[in-house]
């Protein structure tokens, strides 16, 4: 090719808004400076919640995943429950070590279907909300999810993208600058 074919195409970059800093809050700093560290801490609270209605290939991932973060030395957090995250959860850490699962209820033990109460024997440390007992178990599942946040350095949910109360959670935690981790299972 001749010079006058080779064209070289340039790309205007605008110099005048280089010097400009946004104008960050430092607070937004801190706030990422607080979730690296608590992702390279070694031992950290991870809170799960989650569905109650998986399969059983899910549930055995969760297992698995509960399983693998005590024997990291994590100390994880749920809540009750016969069937999904929180009895996988459950399952996976009284299997690593027991003494690593906090579970806390949304009301009593003696609220909770015989399969749960069955599930929670041998747990060292439930939490129960006698304080709770008259309110329906939707409401008390919602204070009881914030609370399991707030105990948390981290929160991995499970999810369908319909699960209105756990996408609410999510949002919690996120306001409250923890760090999240959410799967979709649709």
């Amino acid at each position: 090719m001749s010079d006058e074919n080779k064209q070289e195409q340039s790309i205007m970059v605008p110099l005048d808004d280089l010097d400009k800093v946004e104008d960050h809050n430092e607070d937004n700093v801190d706030e990422l400076a607080m979730e690296l560290a608590t992702i390279q801490q070694s031992a950290k609270k991870v809170a799960i919640i989650g569905s109650r209605n998986l399969p059983i290939t899910h549930q055995q991932i969760i297992e698995v995943l509960a399983y693998a973060l005590v024997v990291q030395g994590n100390t994880i957090i749920t809540s009750g429950g016969s069937s999904g995250t929180n009895a996988a959860t459950i399952r996976g850490a009284m299997k690593a070590n027991p003494d690593k699962l906090r579970v806390i209820l949304p009301q009593t033990i003696g609220q909770q279907p015989s399969d749960v109460q069955d599930q929670l024997i041998g747990v060292p440390h439930i939490i129960e909300h006698p304080d709770r007992s008259m309110m329906t178990l939707a409401d008390a599942s919602r204070v009881c999810n914030r609370e399991i946040i707030d105990e948390g350095q981290q929160l991995i949910c499970f999810l369908s993208h319909t699960s209105n109360t756990l996408y609410k959670a999510i949002e919690y935690a996120e306001d409250s600058h923890k760090v999240v981790t959410a799967f979709y299972l649709d």
